[in-house]
């Protein structure tokens, strides 16, 4: 009787540490949940145009935007966008606030112990930008001249990883905003810019014909959407139509309209 008790003690106790420390693996229910309720939620910062922001009347407009639209219709979803801090972001995916996060996220190594990625959908590269009257093609042409770049971004990080362009420099011009950097080429206050590509074929695209993009660049990051570990089919099923939507043309004309040319990773 002793040893029955006995075992039927053990029994529990190991029943209540397996479910305890989660051992028994949670369903994978995202894709379904989001089918059944017919809404995909896109957790977002809504100030990084051209990818998502808000334009004069309040909506909420971009590159992304339309990607994650498209995205939705296809799944036969509605797709809302709900703005999030973006340094907490990550926590309120985890916390199932939003189902992803789809806003020129860069797939990093620390991100990905965190959370799962799409495959790469777009690759922004940091882009030289020069006026389109200039003599400059090449990162050699840019020895003596003056280059600016936004202050504390990737395009600062990337030039100052390239010693050779850096030390040929006449002078190096850091501002707050890419905006002023752009406006301070056009008055011809400096020689180039080196921004975000995402960033600045968007301006570009604004004036076109008083620009134009240096072929080469100074490096390369990914872009994916963001989803929990844990939803494996709805990242299936996103990394699917994005597939789609690249293959028929349509990611090639949502790129057209926000950058005027076709940079969507192949």
């Amino acid at each position: 009787m002793k040893n029955k008790l006995k075992f039927l003690m053990v029994a529990i106790l190991s029943t209540a540490i397996l479910t305890a420390c989660g051992s028994t693996p949670s369903a994978d229910n995202s894709l379904s949940d989001i089918k059944q309720k017919k809404e995909l939620i896109i957790g977002l910062d809504d100030n990084f145009p051209p990818m998502g922001f808000r334009d004069k009347s309040g909506e909420i407009v971009g590159f992304d935007i339309d990607m994650a639209k498209e995205v939705g219709k296809r799944m036969g979803v509605k797709v809302t966008f709900k703005p999030v801090e973006w340094d907490g972001i990550i926590l309120s995916l985890n916390n199932k606030d939003i189902d992803a996060i789809w806003n020129g996220l860069t797939i990093t190594d620390k991100r990905k112990q965190q959370i799962a990625f799409s495959k790469v959908y777009l690759q922004n590269k940091q882009i030289i930008i020069v006026k389109n009257k200039s003599k400059v093609s090449s990162k050699v042409d840019l020895k003596d001249k003056i280059v600016g770049l936004q202050m504390g971004s990737s395009s600062e990080t990337a030039l100052s990883s390239n010693s050779q362009l850096s030390s040929s420099l006449k002078e190096v011009k850091k501002y707050s905003n890419n905006t002023e950097a752009l406006l301070d080429l056009n008055a011809d206050r400096i020689d180039a810019v080196i921004v975000d590509e995402v960033v600045g074929r968007y301006y570009t695209n604004l004036k076109p014909g008083d620009y134009k993009v240096l072929n080469e660049n100074l490096g390369v990051e990914d872009y994916g959407v963001g989803m929990r570990k844990a939803d494996a089919k709805l990242t299936s099923e996103i990394d699917k139509l994005i597939g789609e939507i690249k293959s028929d043309g349509t990611a090639n004309s949502i790129s057209q309209k926000w950058f005027g040319k076709d940079i969507i990773n192949k």
